[in-house]
């Protein structure tokens, strides 16, 4: 098992399946807010089909910056930056990118199968169709038997489920998600980290990107581990998590576990 971290040298090469084909290209990516902060620095980094990336750092390190920069919602100051070969912007438009945030942003006025295929609803698919699709994501995470309910009647970690289920439902290449189990009690966090971790596996083209301050979440969920620097934000290391899936409780408790999380949280400190 090599359990080394990743050098500079290897920053742009994505670690997955050989035939993977590369989601996202960043090469000495660096964004300046027109305040003068220096946000993000020379990030270079390229993620493949199927793979599931964990983002760490202080907080300000620019890891939010990162993640809107890819999804299309600011541009780069400097360096280069695409999403399936093309802009993000553009990809944004094909509906390639979907994103999870820590809060859930549900319409509390309207049913889950409602909230779920909203996306769907904007872009004018037959209710027929936006239907069968929500049934398909609800129960994907679980809520089958929650189509009709509201969100005041779901708990955290079920209006989080709610929300994973709408960035799923136009079946996205790339899925951002920024803490989104941050405000959750550890038994609902870790349990749904299983859930996330068994729908990823199930849409094996689909590549997740993922920001937590929590290292054990990260070396439970990912391949790889993207380790940044206090700002202005620099990817530090890129470490591969060489345990392979499916992941259970058990594997919290191994050894490799905790020798990955002793060298996750090394690296934070450079």
């Amino acid at each position: 098992m090599n359990m080394n971290a990743v050098t500079r040298d290897d920053l742009q090469t994505p670690v997955g399946r050989s035939d993977a084909k590369l989601l996202v290209s960043m090469q000495q990516l660096g964004k300046v807010y027109p305040n003068g902060t220096v946000a993000v620095q020379q990030a270079s980094l390229q993620a493949g089909e199927g793979e599931f990336l964990c983002f760490v750092g202080p907080s300000g390190c620019g890891k939010s910056t990162i993640f809107n920069m890819i999804a299309g919602l600011t541009e780069p100051t400097s360096g280069h930056l695409s999403v399936l070969g093309t802009t993000p912007k553009e990809a944004r438009k094909q509906n390639e990118i979907a994103f999870v945030f820590q809060e859930h942003t549900l319409l509390p006025w309207a049913r889950l199968i409602d909230n779920v295929t909203l996306p769907l609803t904007l872009r004018g698919v037959p209710k027929k169709e936006r239907i069968a699709e929500g049934e398909r994501v609800l129960e994907l995470v679980g809520l089958k038997d929650y189509t009709k309910s509201v969100p005041r009647q779901l708990s955290g970690g079920m209006k989080m489920r709610v929300s994973i289920a709408r960035a799923l439902i136009s079946r996205p290449k790339l899925l951002l998600m920024d803490e989104p189990f941050g405000a959750l009690d550890e038994i609902t966090r870790q349990s749904l980290q299983d859930e996330l971790l068994n729908i990823w596996q199930k849409e094996r083209s689909m590549s997740v990107l993922f920001i937590t301050h929590n290292v054990f979440e990260a070396v439970f969920l990912s391949t790889r581990v993207v380790v940044m620097t206090p700002r202005p934000g620099k990817i530090s290391e890129i470490i591969d998590i060489d345990i392979p899936f499916p992941r259970t409780d058990d594997y919290r408790v191994m050894p490799e576990f905790s020798h990955y999380i002793r060298q996750v949280s090394e690296a934070l400190k450079h």
